[in-house]
């Protein structure tokens, strides 16, 4: 039985230990209470550069017809874009295909679908450093036989000045919030322990690009470009 009892005992002591260590880290001289706040920030630029995807699509009795229709239209193309002035290493192609149109039959005989012609598609990339020029370009390239207007893309060259004008507005509206918080719990900010950039920045905004091929000259409108950030801080929270 007093083997019983000291067991029990030893049970009993070992909980109570484990609670004095255990006591709340708030009341300990070492803890230091933190304000974490988030925020985001934009900043808008003017777009100075462009990119303009132009393609053209041509179809033939054989692959060879329609290659070289394309060819033919496609470097028309090409020599009109140059006439503005755009150099030859500003210009690339992105993409070329030649497939297959087929004739599928539409009674019940069974009959494999057969080749009735083939279609070329080509497409070139051109990289635009004066955006004044984009209606004039657009108008060239159809008027040479191109026939699809793939893409167009605006971007700037003072993208990492706003990104940083961006992050700056988030680190003051993650202060903001922080210092009502601390208010709001009877205290202040202390110092700055960390502040860090959420996995980059956002997302750039693409811009809106208007295009009326039956207007004299494409008119583009450019509009602006927003540039996110997010970003996490830790500050020191100081009591009144």
């Amino acid at each position: 039985m007093r083997a019983i009892a000291l067991l029990l005992g030893l049970a009993i002591a070992v909980p109570l230990h484990a609670q004095q260590d255990g006591r709340n880290a708030a009341d300990s001289p070492a803890f230091k209470p933190t304000v974490t706040a988030s925020g985001h920030g934009e900043a808008r630029v003017t777009p100075d550069r462009a990119t303009l995807s132009i393609g053209v699509e041509t179809k033939g009795a054989t692959a060879a017809q329609a290659s070289a229709e394309n060819a033919r239209k496609q470097r028309g193309v090409v020599d009109a874009v140059k006439a503005l002035g755009v150099a030859d290493a500003q210009i690339s192609t992105v993409d070329y295909s030649v497939y297959p149109e087929q004739s599928v039959p539409t009674d019940k005989s069974g009959s494999m679908p057969r080749i009735v012609g083939y279609t070329v598609t080509n497409t070139v990339r051109i990289d635009v450093q004066r955006l004044d020029q984009l209606g004039a370009l657009i108008d060239a390239a159809l008027s040479k036989g191109a026939n699809a207007i793939n893409s167009l893309s605006f971007f700037s060259s003072n993208e990492d000045d706003a990104r940083r004008l961006a992050l700056a507005a988030a680190v003051q509206r993650a202060r903001g919030d922080a210092e009502a918080m601390a208010k709001g719990a009877g205290g202040n900010l202390g110092d700055l322990i960390e502040v860090t950039s959420q996995t980059g920045t956002g997302p750039v905004q693409p811009f809106a690009a208007r295009m009326s091929l039956q207007a004299t000259t494409t008119p583009i409108n450019l509009g602006t470009q927003t540039v996110s950030a997010e970003i996490l801080a830790r500050w020191l929270f100081v009591r009144d």
